[in-house]
């Protein structure tokens, strides 16, 4: 159950009622990226409150970082660490229904029954996925059928509108990106992962026909398909090819493609979408964030993917790197007008800048040394990142300053870089007047909401600081949605309709025969969808 979705969606969706109408024996709460932790642990209280009998498991990144002390909070009876729980979850089921010693569930930390807390070696680190993520979009389907309602499970708040998927390619990474809690180094640290595993080439392809059958809309491939060499990347394109995915196909490049890479996907995929985060047009800047090339390659690229008929080019930088001033931010929005100018007669070129933020992720090179590379941590532990949440503003979030740019320094180059930056996509036609006009109106919101947050704050505790800063902070977040740029800009053109309705119609039936192995069972077909979209 998406719970952060319903709620967004549906202002009288009561989060509480639902978990207490809920009946299992075990919960499971993902707490993957930081930014969950205050939410986590709430809803693992609410779970608890409720179902004080059941169990309740946790996994993810954040939560294989923080085991030990997620095993603080009474709620929390298990944590499964690492990047592939699949096979761990299994024998802890197994252990659960037969009242057996969990000892002999690798990868798995919990309190025995003196309340003393134990733990397993984090052993079973897959060195090859074959067997996982296998028809993921039938599980969903199989699990809208089961329980009667689409709404839970989309994945978020516009999705219907705008039905992107996307395709995993591999677990861990080969880069060693300074700032990234995903990176080859983090994942050693963290997940015992001493290299990338990666799903086969045939599986990969079999997610996207899987996809197709019921969406028109965009396809992710997460990770560089360059990964794990030249000989997967060129099998992979080949199977698309194969397969004429007419789904636009959205590639991660990690650094620069040469060109015969990118006129084979534009052979496979006519109109495809490319995206690259150089952080900064400053090659010191990159070099000290772990990203080694240059801006000469970085353009070769963007060239040879637009010749190559690439529909968008999406290139990305950041605010609070190693070696990052100020000026050097200012420096990146015009190295993005110089762009602009030379590549934007073809309106498929994308830039966007945005904070490193809320945190500095735990895992990440930075983290772990941050003097090494210039960086002062606020906070450690996860209580201090979860009461850190529900600050005011996200500047007041960040749990990090450099030496070179301090939290207030990073928040207001920030938004100034976005209203450059915005200046610019409108004065290049990139972006309409309107929404150009829209976007500067939040930027000065959120500029205006911060400096009085700012104020509030200096001037001490007074009775009625809570209620001024909670009137501001919610301010704050309905703007911080879309305070850089509109969401839509972030959105590729496509067919109208991006769901394929009758398909995937035909796909919920079809899964409901083979689940319940008899046709008799199947409600009839009006009643049935009525249910399933949970009208």
């Amino acid at each position: 159950v998406n719970l952060a979705v319903r709620m967004l969606n549906d202002n009288r969706f009561n989060a509480e009622e639902m978990i207490k109408r809920l009946e299992a024996p075990v919960f499971g709460i993902d707490l993957h990226w930081l930014v969950h932790a205050h939410g986590a642990i709430e809803v693992a209280r609410l779970v608890k409150r409720h179902h004080p009998q059941a169990k309740l498991v946790v996994g993810g990144l954040s939560a294989t970082y923080f085991y030990r002390e997620l095993l603080q909070y009474p709620e929390i009876d298990y944590v499964l660490r690492g990047d592939s729980i699949e096979e761990p979850f299994r024998l802890l089921m197994n252990c659960l229904k037969s009242a057996s010693e969990e000892a002999v569930v690798p990868n798995l930390a919990w309190r025995d029954v003196d309340g003393q807390p134990r733990e397993t070696p984090l052993s079973y680190v897959p060195t090859h996925l074959n067997g996982v993520m296998v028809h993921h979009y039938d599980s969903i389907v199989r699990s809208v059928i089961r329980h009667r309602g689409f709404s839970n499970y989309i994945p978020f708040k516009r999705w219907l509108r705008y039905p992107i998927t996307a395709v995993l390619t591999c677990r861990g990474c080969t880069q060693n990106c300074v700032i990234c809690g995903g990176s080859a180094a983090a994942f050693r640290r963290v997940c015992n992962r001493q290299r990338p595993a990666f799903r086969s080439p045939e599986q990969a392809a079999e997610d996207v026909r899987g996809i197709r059958m019921f969406s028109n809309a965009p396809i992710f491939i997460l990770g560089d398909i360059r990964q794990p060499g030249e000989a997967y990347a060129n099998q992979l394109l080949a199977l698309l090819e194969k397969d004429k995915v007419r789904n636009q196909l959205i590639f991660e490049l990690f650094e620069p493609a040469p060109k015969n890479l990118l006129q084979k996907i534009g052979k496979t995929s006519p109109g495809f979408c490319l995206e690259i985060s150089p952080e900064s047009h400053d090659p010191a800047v990159r070099e000290a964030s772990g990203k080694h090339y240059s801006n000469e390659a970085l353009e070769d690229t963007i060239s040879y993917a637009l010749q190559s008929g690439c529909q968008r080019v999406d290139i990305f930088f950041m605010v609070g790197l190693p070696r990052q001033t100020p000026q050097s931010v200012m420096n990146t929005i015009d190295y993005c007008n110089y762009l602009m100018d030379r590549f934007g007669k073809y309106k498929r070129l994308y830039l966007g800048i945005s904070p490193l933020a809320p945190f500095l992720d735990p895992g990440s090179l930075a983290f772990e040394y941050p003097q090494r590379y210039g960086y002062q941590l606020l906070f450690r532990t996860l209580e201090e990142h979860r009461q850190a949440l529900i600050a005011p503003s996200w500047k007041y979030m960040l749990n990090y300053e450099t030496e070179w740019m301090n939290r207030s320094q990073i928040a207001e180059t920030t938004l100034e870089a976005g209203l450059r930056l915005n200046h610019l996509k409108a004065k290049h036609g990139l972006i309409a007047n309107g929404r150009a006009k829209a976007t500067e109106r939040r930027i000065a919101i959120a500029m205006e909401t911060m400096h009085h947050i700012d104020k509030i704050i200096a001037e001490g505790r007074n009775p009625d600081q809570d209620k001024q800063l909670c009137y501001l902070k919610k301010i704050s977040d309905d703007v911080s949605g879309s305070t850089m740029c509109h969401k839509k800009e972030l959105e590729l053109p496509g067919p109208l309709i991006k769901l394929k309705l009758m398909p995937f119609l035909r796909l919920l039936l079809m899964k409901t025969v083979t689940s319940t192995n008899s046709i008799s069972r199947v409600v009839g077909c009006r009643t049935f969808m009525a249910r399933i979209l949970g009208r």
